[in-house]
């Protein structure tokens, strides 16, 4: 199992014939998506009156597609293998930021690249992945109609097209394993972990970088990230114990070598649990596939995820989790996620605090006044 992609690798998935062709034979073979809809791009630039010097400018930019690739690349994917190990000093209590130190998330977006830009899916209606929009732009010749929008051509003709790739399209949610890092030290103090899902291996990845984690336990139902995850703690933190369940959080309680050994037994546990249907995973065994309505999927995927919790932690011990009340009418309705999931939280732990963390828009969703929310509770 490869670890981490190279830039040759990257780059790799974007050759094409077509990255030599003429702009008259790129002319007459492009189409614009729209939605499920293609149609031929010289009928798109008529209907839409564009100008021919934007779409020469867009077919300059699919010939030097790799000056892009690459800056992408250092920015989202390179890592340094020999620096694995991040000696920052954690962030105080009040200024938590999942954007700070961003390179810390490259050997998370790196171990897990298709799953995070291709796989996981927008919860909102007609919105491509980040990856699909440049497979189809730099292979099929296929251009989402969103890149041919006055303000998108702007972009383009000031340099800044990938701004446009990162702005509209989807790319899966990270948590950034410094704030992990810093939540710790600073709030959790806690020595033996237990997450109830792996976060793309930033959870592992934040605790086992402190000195006073001596044991880290986690769940999730997406076998290459079980894999990848186990196999990145192993190597990195072989001091330490490591052990990693391919389960759904909510049917931990019925593996009895779960429940024998972990009764009582973490002084910390710590995700940011799906905020219901706003991403959606692959895999059958995901809640959002299982379970097909809001209550449904609090009742069954939340509140026995909860029970899980309280059965694990020990006397004292603290459940911190992060969520969020934004998401859009199409995906939630509005649900209030934030007071729904505390309800019944509270019904096992005590409340403790609320902090307040800073995290970009994620793509095309915007925060709600509720903002994203570090809550803790104690047993």
């Amino acid at each position: 199992m490869k670890e981490y992609v190279s830039l040759k690798d990257f780059l790799d998935i974007f050759k094409s014939p077509n990255k030599n062709d003429t702009f008259d034979k790129f002319y007459k073979k492009a189409k614009v998506r729209t939605g499920n809809k293609l149609t031929k791009l010289s009928d798109y630039v008529t209907s839409k009156n564009i100008n021919m010097d934007d779409m020469r400018l867009l077919h300059t930019h699919i010939k030097q597609r790799d000056e892009y690739l690459t800056r992408f690349y250092t920015m989202s994917l390179r890592i340094n293998e020999t620096k694995i190990h991040n000696v920052l000093k954690p962030m105080k209590i009040n200024e938590l930021d999942n954007n700070k130190e961003p390179l810390c998330k490259n050997a998370i977006r790196s171990m897990h690249m298709i799953d995070i830009l291709q796989n996981t899916k927008s919860g909102i209606e007609n919105i491509p992945t980040y990856m699909d929009v440049l497979k189809d732009i730099y292979l099929k010749n296929i251009i989402d109609y969103k890149i041919l929008t006055p303000s998108s051509l702007f972009y383009m003709n000031n340099g800044r097209l990938g701004s446009v790739f990162s702005s509209y399209y989807f790319r899966a949610s990270i948590m950034n394993p410094y704030l992990v890092y810093s939540l710790n030290h600073r709030l959790l103090k806690g020595t033996k972990i237990f997450t109830p899902t792996l976060g793309w291996s930033s959870y592992s990845y934040g605790f086992l970088e402190c000195p006073m984690v001596t044991e880290y336990v986690g769940t999730d139902v997406i076998k290459s990230v079980c894999d990848k995850t186990g196999k990145f703690a192993r190597e990195n933190y072989k001091d330490k114990l490591i052990n990693i369940y391919c389960k759904p959080s909510e049917d931990l309680m019925k593996v009895s070598n779960f429940t024998n050994k972990y009764k009582n037994y973490f002084d910390v546990v710590f995700f940011s649990p799906p905020y219901y249907r706003l991403e959606l995973y692959e895999g059958k065994s995901q809640s959002t596939e299982k379970y097909k309505t809001y209550e449904e999927w609090l009742d069954k995927y939340w509140e026995q995820t909860i029970k899980m919790c309280q059965y694990v932690l020990q006397p004292g011990g603290r459940l911190c989790y992060i969520i969020s009340g934004y998401g859009s009418e199409k995906t939630t309705n509005n649900l209030n996620l934030v007071d729904d999931m505390n309800k019944i939280t509270k019904k096992y732990l005590t409340y403790k605090r609320t902090l307040p963390m800073y995290n970009k828009n994620v793509h095309v969703t915007k925060h709600k006044e509720t903002g994203e929310q570090i809550i803790l509770f104690v047993k």
